[in-house]
């Protein structure tokens, strides 16, 4: 098997781009009805659905989905996807596994996420949505300079009821600004 492909590094994560052997770990996370209530989709999907999913996108410019992989094993998913390159944009979610969560897998997998929107793809703007309820991930958020721009009302139906959404959005100058005042803390 080839050695998968690093995008970026932290001190105990990766993020790698997925892989159709990530598939099993994807479908696990798909139909785990806690790890989606806040992922706003139907929490049961066929794996044949979700491979043939991959082989549609996997060529796909305007998505860039990668892995989070602590020493070879995967806690979690990061998305950029609807990546528009007229207005360099793109929208920003992720996704870490039940067992793998509070202990700042998301902090560390969102910066690096961050740095590869802003920094490799040159966007002017990540943008997300937010279950207004979702607290612990509106915090991450925040931290890392997401401002909110709206909200929107009753936009998911999930478990019997709907649900209102944040829209949520960082600049690349607000980013590049931050990081340059934390390095400059650094030193």
């Amino acid at each position: 098997m080839k050695k998968p492909r690093q995008v970026s590094e932290s001190h105990s994560i990766k993020l790698r781009p997925l892989e159709s052997e990530d598939l099993h770990f994807i479908h696990q996370l798909n139909n785990n009805e806690m790890v989606m209530r806040y992922w706003f989709e139907e929490p049961h999907e066929a794996y044949v659905e979700l491979k043939d999913l991959y082989q549609k996108n996997i060529h796909n410019i305007s998505e860039r989905r990668f892995i989070i992989d602590k020493q070879g094993v995967s806690v979690g998913l990061v998305e950029l996807v609807d990546i528009d390159h007229i207005h360099r944009r793109a929208e920003f979610s992720i996704l870490v596994a039940p067992e793998y969560q509070g202990k700042g897998y998301a902090s560390e997998a969102t910066h690096l996420a961050l740095n590869f929107g802003f920094m490799i793809l040159n966007l002017h703007k990540l943008y997300l949505i937010v279950d207004e309820e979702n607290t612990k991930a509106i915090h991450i958020y925040t931290k890392f300079g997401f401002k909110q721009e709206g909200v929107l009302l009753q936009e998911f139906f999930i478990n019997g009821k709907y649900r209102n959404t944040l829209r949520m959005c960082l600049f690349q100058q607000e980013y590049q600004n931050a990081r340059a005042l934390a390095l400059e803390k650094k030193r």
